[in-house]
Formats: C-alpha cells, sequence, structure tokens
C-alpha cells in the first residue's frame, strides 16, 4: 500500500468495461497466464512446522486462543484478494499462514477497510495487520513494524498513453488513488506543491480517490481518470489482468519495506519478527513470492521498525 486505504465503487459502462471490471475485482481465476513471473494462485508451498523456541515468545493470552486474528483489505492483488468464491488468498494471505504456523497457530485473516486495520489492532480486535502497510516513521509511531518485503510505487495508463501523461509531470491530470495509500500522501505533500511552486496546476482534487484498488484500475480502464498510482507490483498484476489495456509508465521508484503491524511493544513483536525470519531462511518465504510472482521483493533479513523515512 507504498501502503493503503478505503474506497467508492465505480460501475463501468458498457459490456466491454463490465467484462474487465470482473477480471479486475480479482472474480477470475489467478492461475498463471503461463508468462514470467506471473502468479500461480495453485502452486504448492511446503507445509510449515511449529519453532518451538518461536512459539515460547508468543504472549499466553494469544496462545491460548490458538489463533492470530489477521486484519488485511482484501482489495489490493496480488497481495491480498478474493477468489471466485469469496475467500480472502494472496501473498499476505500465506504469510500470514506460515507465520502463524511458525508459531504454533492459526491465522484467521479478516477482510477489513485499510484505513480501519492500524485502529483495529490498537483496540486488540486485531493482533496482526498483513495489508501492504509501507513501514514509515508515521506508522512507527503508533505500531511495531516488522519488515517481510520491498515495494515501490509505480504509474500506469491506459495503453497507448492517449493523454500523453508524463510521469515526471502530473500537473493537471486526473490521477487515480486508493485512499490512505502512500501514492496519496505523495499526490498531497510531494508532487501537487511542485506544481504549485512551478506555476502549474495540480493534480485535480489532490488525486482522484477511491476505498477500492480494484476501482482505482477500473477508473482508468474505464477512461474517468488518465492515470494511477500504487505500488508497484499491484500495478505489475493489474496490467496482467487488464488484457492488453493498461501500460507502465516509467520505472518503479520510492522503493520502500513493507511491514506487518503489530500492536506497539507488544511481546508478539519478537515472535513475529523471528517467524518472518525464519520463514526467509528454510525457504519457505521465497517460495510464497513466487507463487505470486512477486519474488523481487525479496529481503534476506527481516528487522522491527527498520523505516528510513
Amino acid at each position: 500500500m507504498t501502503a493503503r486505504t478505503q474506497r467508492t465503487r465505480l460501475l463501468a459502462a458498457g459490456a466491454v468495461a463490465a467484462s474487465v471490471t470482473l477480471v479486475l475485482t480479482g472474480c477470475s481465476s489467478s492461475k498463471s497466464d503461463g508468462g514470467s513471473g506471473a502468479p500461480n494462485a495453485s502452486a504448492t508451498v511446503n507445509a510449515v512446522k511449529a519453532d518451538d523456541k518461536l512459539a515460547a515468545l508468543v504472549p499466553a493470552d494469544v496462545k491460548s486462543s490458538g489463533k492470530l486474528l489477521v486484519g488485511a483489505d482484501a482489495s489490493y492483488a496480488p497481495d491480498e484478494f478474493k477468489d471466485d468464491s469469496g475467500k480472502v488468498i494472496g501473498m499476505d494471505v500465506d504469510l500470514a499462514n506460515a507465520i502463524a504456523a511458525k508459531l504454533g497457530l492459526k491465522a484467521d485473516v479478516q477482510d477489513s477497510g485499510f484505513t480501519a486495520i492500524i485502529p483495529g489492532i490498537q483496540s486488540n480486535k486485531f493482533q496482526l495487520g498483513m495489508s501492504s502497510f509501507t513501514d514509515n516513521k508515521e506508522r512507527e509511531q503508533v505500531v511495531d513494524m516488522v519488515t517481510y518485503f520491498n515495494s515501490g510505487s509505480a504509474i500506469a495508463v491506459k495503453k497507448g498513453n492517449p493523454d500523453k501523461v508524463d510521469p515526471n509531470d502530473l500537473c493537471g491530470k486526473k490521477v487515480a488513488v486508493q485512499t490512505g495509500t502512500t501514492q496519496a500522501d505523495e499526490i498531497k505533500d510531494t508532487r501537487n506543491p511542485d506544481c504549485a511552486k512551478n506555476g502549474k496546476p495540480g493534480i485535480q482534487n489532490d488525486g482522484d480517490k477511491f476505498d477500492l484498488q480494484t476501482d482505482v484500475t477500473n477508473a482508468v480502464v474505464s477512461g474517468r481518470d488518465q492515470a494511477m498510482m500504487a505500488d508497484s507490483q499491484v500495478v505489475d498484476y493489474a496490467i496482467k489482468q487488464a488484457g492488453g489495456q493498461l501500460e507502465k509508465l516509467g520505472s518503479t521508484y520510492g522503493v520502500a519495506p513493507y511491514g506487518v503491524a503489530v500492536a506497539k511493544g507488544s511481546k508478539l513483536t519478537p515472535a513475529i519478527q523471528g517467524a518472518v525470519q525464519s520463514l526467509i531462511d528454510d525457504g519457505t518465504y521465497k517460495q510464497i513470492l513466487t507463487k505470486w510472482g512477486v519474488e523481487s521483493g525479496a529481503l534476506d533479513k527481516s528487522t522491527v521498525n527498520g523505516a528510513v523515512s
């Protein structure tokens, strides 16, 4: 999300747009299309055995419950989204299940509005937030962040870039973003102030904001907006799923780690960090990332509160 949000539904007009909407909402098969780096939701991952030393770090109340309650905003494929049956799947879901298994627990991944996840951790509704949260200094003030993945930001437009969008100059353009994301903050705090300094109109309305990332993508496909900004692997996935109707502009930028959000100062934090590192070391982590076509974001080492900005 590079981290993420809440949203509003955009209904695509016409039969073609409607069929595209079905693809982009994650209601289609997420099996590999045979291309390099393509997701394959049916790929197998080694069974994870509990690590007694890590399990001993789990607080008694969590251990007695037998599960980890995990908040995830299921609109951010391939990280977290719903399959044909409505089940929440994705990279973060598989990692949450593997982390829980390392600790002798089961993960209960619950779909939640993105902006409700961290407050949910603070109110004990969730023990973890695994929803493509970028680890930054601001978030570290209210939760602990256990790093597990690297992601940057990227921009996509309609195929052929009919609106002549320049990724380095979005001033005056209509740009779709998910509410509460790093990209939404980038428009408000960096891009639009730069537009003003250069005497140019800003990105309209500080970005066209949606509660669901799927609606961000549909806004560009339908022609409502001229560009979209999101996390790099999310843009890459949307382009694959859009059947040649979208293309990426420029390069990925602003690469930063994702973090598993845990209550600030929680005794659970070292257990989560240890579990992530153990999954990296035993190869399970790489299997999961490869399954979802996002192995380029792999980390070698998990840290606690490792934000650089």
